[in-house]
């Protein structure tokens, strides 16, 4: 059963901190290109990080250069198109390539076929594409089929549903396997997962979480396996300034305890 998230965890517990963007960090708007994440959440962001040894990166269906530019002037570490992309904490990428010829010619038909369903947007991912028609929900059986399509041309892609967005992406990528990748490497080795998502694409990451032992987290309705929920994006933004307020205060607390420490034991 998924409970309602209120507090932060528990603070003795290292964490490493996951989030999705849009619809999570940041509110879902008509189109992606109007979607901001406020400063003051990145300023959050970059805080839970540093109270943290930088564990925390950003796991979206987003491309990296997407969120680069929404996270502008930080520099977090990313995993992009569902996992079809990542950098780590040392700037190293490691990014799927697809077969020559793929991305040109489907994005091609693509393109062709989006041009005859008024309403809908194509947005190209180099090696990903989405099929956005919360503009024209009529054609969402339309845009599933054509993706149908398209993955049955070329094996290599797989389809993925999303909230009012039909994706193909590289077969074998997802959010889950990035997080697991993460994982394996400094400074999150070690440390308890905490994932934010909101949407079907990241019920792979909520089970990595879960087979770690960690904290998933589904922000709004719907069937979830994630084993907390908060309401909506607004909530993320509290919960983010409640953990740093309460990081912040452990941290003076700890420092007191030290300095009083040292003192006596120089008496």
């Amino acid at each position: 059963m998924t409970a309602s998230l209120i507090l932060p965890p528990e603070q003795s517990v290292n964490c490493a901190y996951f989030f999705d963007l849009d619809g999570t960090l940041a509110e879902i708007k008509p189109f992606p290109d109007q979607v901001v994440v406020p400063k003051a959440i990145l300023q959050c962001l970059q805080q839970l990080a540093t109270h943290n040894a930088d564990a925390l990166a950003l796991i979206s269906g987003r491309s990296m250069v997407e969120l680069d530019a929404l996270t502008t002037p930080f520099r977090f570490p990313l995993a992009g198109v569902h996992g079809a992309e990542r950098r780590d904490i040392n700037g190293q990428t490691h990014i799927v390539h697809l077969p020559e010829g793929i991305e040109r010619e489907a994005g091609a038909l693509l393109h062709a076929a989006l041009v005859t369903l008024p309403g809908t947007t194509l947005e190209t991912k180099g090696m990903a594409f989405a099929l956005h028609y919360r503009q024209a929900p009529e054609h969402e059986a339309a845009l599933i089929t054509l993706a149908e399509r398209i993955t049955r041309r070329w094996p290599q892609l797989a389809l993925q549903h999303g909230k009012c967005v039909v994706e193909i992406k590289p077969k074998g990528s997802n959010k889950g396997d990035a997080i697991a990748a993460f994982m394996q490497e400094a400074p999150f080795a070690g440390r308890i997962p905490v994932f934010f998502g909101d949407d079907l694409t990241d019920e792979t990451g909520f089970a990595v979480v879960n087979r770690a032992g960690g904290i998933s987290v589904k922000v709004g309705i719907g069937p979830t396996q994630a084993t907390w929920r908060l309401d909506g994006v607004r909530d993320v933004w509290r919960w983010l300034e409640q953990i740093n307020s309460s990081q912040q205060e452990s941290k003076a607390t700890n420092n007191r305890r030290g300095g009083y420490e040292s003192f006596s034991r120089s008496i």
